[in-house]
């Protein structure tokens, strides 16, 4: 799954491609849709203030936004979820994972290490090149998908997907 970013779909609001799938609070069922009424119980009780409803085809519905910071997994908002749309049992298994634009400052010859620094599991470093530039490597093993550097990143280069091979795993 490849993000393709456009002028018209950035202008227009839509930061992520029509398919790409929402993204969900932490511990979303697999029935998620099915079980979540948008009561805004798990938006309220989210420590982090990441949480947002966000209209969708059965009405107001949580998603993930990581503009106002990271998320810490605690569980605050599978706790508040009475319909069950959301599991503390399944908190863990958050299948987000970083991805890197080619916007990224370091990329174009700007020394940047935001998103190193404020990446506690240590999943991003960076491998020196020429030209004063630096690449980004991320280790998706060690990425937890909590948002810290998406939130630090300055040009705005770090988006979230779901590996192919867990996508295949959770179809």
């Amino acid at each position: 799954m490849t993000t393709q970013h456009s002028r018209r779909n950035f202008l227009r609001g839509q930061l992520s491609r029509p398919d790409a799938p929402p993204m969900r609070p932490p511990g979303a069922q697999a029935r998620f849709m099915d079980l979540c009424t948008g009561c805004g119980d798990c938006v309220r009780a989210c420590p982090e203030a990441i949480l947002v409803l966000r209209e969708s085809r059965s009405g107001p519905r949580p998603v993930v936004d990581f503009a106002q910071g990271g998320c810490t997994f605690c569980g605050a908002c599978a706790e508040a979820c009475e319909p069950g749309a959301l599991s503390l049992e399944t908190v863990p298994d958050w299948p987000w994972k970083a991805v890197v634009s080619d916007s990224c400052l370091s990329l174009n010859g700007v020394s940047c290490r935001a998103c190193e620094d404020s990446c506690d599991p240590r999943a991003i470093r960076f491998r020196l090149m020429t030209a004063g530039r630096a690449a980004p490597i991320l280790d998706t093993d060690c990425c937890t998908g909590c948002g810290d550097c998406a939130v630090t990143c300055p040009a705005g280069a770090i988006s979230f997907e779901i590996p192919e091979t867990q996508t295949e795993r959770l179809a």
